[in-house]
């Protein structure tokens, strides 16, 4: 879920404008046929439920985020930088203070980062963000993209909301994805990815990502239904599997194309039992890649 939004996730977010016709046409075109609060203590994560596919150790850029380690494939993603941004921290639970502390995304003041859901059973949000980012690192580097990730379980908490947005930022990345799972009512199933609003104010100013970022969102919905076959959110967006807001901080303050996915319903019995299957995680971790691969190479 959204690390910087801390109203209760069952809410209905509004939707975008011709977003349903818009997506239907890119499903087509494919071949297709909120959450705990860093106030609120989470079950604590049990077993990672599948191991991550291999991934390249990570190296660090000179800010200390981690990045692609080895020599770059030669591929159709050659030259271009993708920052991957998973969801939360699983110490964040023990930094309260720290997690809590405000800063600035533009239109106000956010909490500096959020604890995450979990699954009942007590998978966390941040373990399977992680395991996620990990496997969409493998697949994006096999192409030749050069790979960042905001953090990479190097840091006791965090990072905040605002830091995140700087990596991408300062990486000049062609693309930004922040991978996440909500935390809403049983019943309330499906995927959807966030796009940013328009804002203009104080630190923050999306003008000139709005659109590219609706590309990108548009291609990942589109390329994630088919590849998982998850349908979109019945919850938010208007089936549409496409959400727009002006409320998140780590899209507020990007200045390069930036999404936030949500890959299902962590609370909801059978979207948790997808999202806790290591063969589901690289089906969703394929879609967002073939996302990513088509916008950048659109």
């Amino acid at each position: 879920m959204p690390y910087d939004d801390r109203t209760p996730p069952t809410r209905h977010g509004r939707p975008v404008l011709v977003a349903a016709a818009v997506v239907s046409l890119s499903l087509t075109l494919a071949g297709c046929g909120g959450g705990g609060s860093a106030g609120v203590t989470q079950p604590r994560p049990g077993s990672s439920a599948g191991t991550a596919a291999p991934s390249t150790p990570a190296a660090t850029t000179p800010t200390g985020t981690p990045s692609s380690a080895k020599p770059l494939a030669d591929g159709p993603l050659t030259g271009k930088t993708v920052v991957i941004d998973p969801g939360h921290n699983p110490r964040n639970r023990d930094h309260a203070r720290e997690i809590n502390r405000k800063v600035d995304i533009g239109t106000g003041l956010k909490e500096c980062d959020t604890t995450g859901t979990a699954t009942d059973a007590g998978y966390a949000e941040a373990q399977f963000t992680r395991d996620v980012s990990h496997r969409l690192r493998t697949l994006l580097e096999s192409q030749g993209a050069k790979v960042v990730l905001t953090h990479d379980d190097d840091r006791p908490f965090g990072p905040c909301i605002d830091e995140r947005a700087r990596t991408g930022n300062a990486a000049g990345a062609d693309a930004v994805v922040s991978v996440h799972a909500d935390g809403s009512a049983a019943g309330n199933r499906g995927f959807h990815v966030i796009l940013p609003g328009r804002v203009s104010d104080g630190a923050a100013d999306t003008t000139k990502i709005v659109g590219p970022s609706r590309e990108l969102g548009i291609r990942i919905a589109a390329q994630f239904h088919r590849v998982t076959g998850s349908a979109p959110s019945n919850y938010v967006g208007d089936n549409t599997g496409i959400d727009t807001r002006k409320d998140l901080g780590g899209l507020n303050l990007s200045t390069v194309p930036k999404v936030f996915v949500e890959c299902g319903n962590m609370r909801d019995p059978k979207d948790a039992a997808l999202l806790t299957s290591a063969e589901w995680r690289q089906k969703a971790a394929r879609g967002i890649a073939d996302g990513i691969s088509g916008y950048l190479n659109g």
